[in-house]
C-alpha cells in the first residue's frame, strides 16, 4: 500500500539523486551492496540494544535501499540479474535485522513475547516473499497484501523510534502472516477451474 502510493512522492528526489549517482559511475548491483552492509551495521546497533539510534539509521538505510532500483532505471541498467539480486538482498536485510531483534530481546529477562513476535514476523516475511516467487514461477501474478516490505519496515521504524516495541511486533506478527495468507487465497482464486 505505502510502496504503491508512497513512491511518487520520492520519485522526483530519487530521480536527482540517480542522475548524480549515475555521473560517480557506481552500479545498481554495488549500490545493493552498500544498502545491505549499511542494514548489518543498524543490525549490530539493534543488537546492542540502541533501539532508538538503529530506529534512526535503519530510515537512512531504507532510503538508501531505493537508490539501486532509481539508479538502474535513470541509467537504462535494469537487468533480469539486478532484480533478483536485489530481491535477495532485501530478504537478507529484513532477516539480518530481524535476527538482531531477537538477539537483543533473548537476553532480557522479560524478553520471550518480543522473541516469539518477533520469530513469527520472521517467518511471516518470508512466506510473504515465497508465496509471490512460487506464484510467479507457475506463471500467476501475485501483488496482493496489505502489508509488504515498506510497511513492515515503517511499522518497525515507528516502533524502535518511539519505544512501543512490544504492540508493534504484535502487529508486525499477525498482519506479516495475514498478508502471507491473502496471497495464499489469491492464487488458489486464479487456480480454481
Amino acid at each position: 500500500m505505502l510502496s504503491k502510493y508512497g513512491r511518487g512522492w520520492i520519485a522526483a528526489p530519487l530521480n536527482q539523486i540517480a542522475q548524480w549517482l549515475e555521473q560517480t559511475g557506481i552500479t545498481p548491483n554495488a549500490l545493493t551492496l552498500i544498502g545491505f552492509a549499511l542494514t548489518v551495521a543498524v543490525a549490530v546497533v539493534l543488537a546492542l540494544g540502541q533501539l532508538l539510534v538503529g530506529g534512526l539509521l535503519l530510515i537512512v538505510a531504507a532510503l538508501f535501499d531505493t537508490l539501486d532500483g532509481a539508479l538502474a532505471r535513470h541509467a537504462g541498467l535494469t537487468t533480469r540479474f539486478g532484480a533478483f539480486f536485489d530481491s535477495t538482498m532485501d530478504r537478507y536485510s529484513e532477516a539480518v535485522t530481524l535476527v538482531a531483534l531477537i538477539y537483543f530481546y533473548s537476553a532480557q529477562p522479560d524478553g520471550r513475547p518480543a522473541v516469539l513476535l518477533l520469530a513469527a514476523t520472521l517467518v511471516g516475511s518470508l512466506m510473504v516473499s515465497y508465496t509471490r516467487a512460487r506464484a510467479e514461477g507457475l506463471g500467476i501474478e501475485c501483488k496482493e497484501g496489505f502489508f509488504q516490505r515498506t510497511e513492515r519496515i515503517v511499522v518497525l521504524i515507528i516502533g524502535l523510534v518511539t519505544g512501543w516495541m512490544l504492540p508493534v511486533l504484535a502487529v508486525l506478527a499477525v498482519l506479516t502472516n495475514v498478508t502471507a495468507i491473502q496471497r495464499i487465497v489469491s492464487v488458489y482464486q486464479k487456480t480454481k477451474p
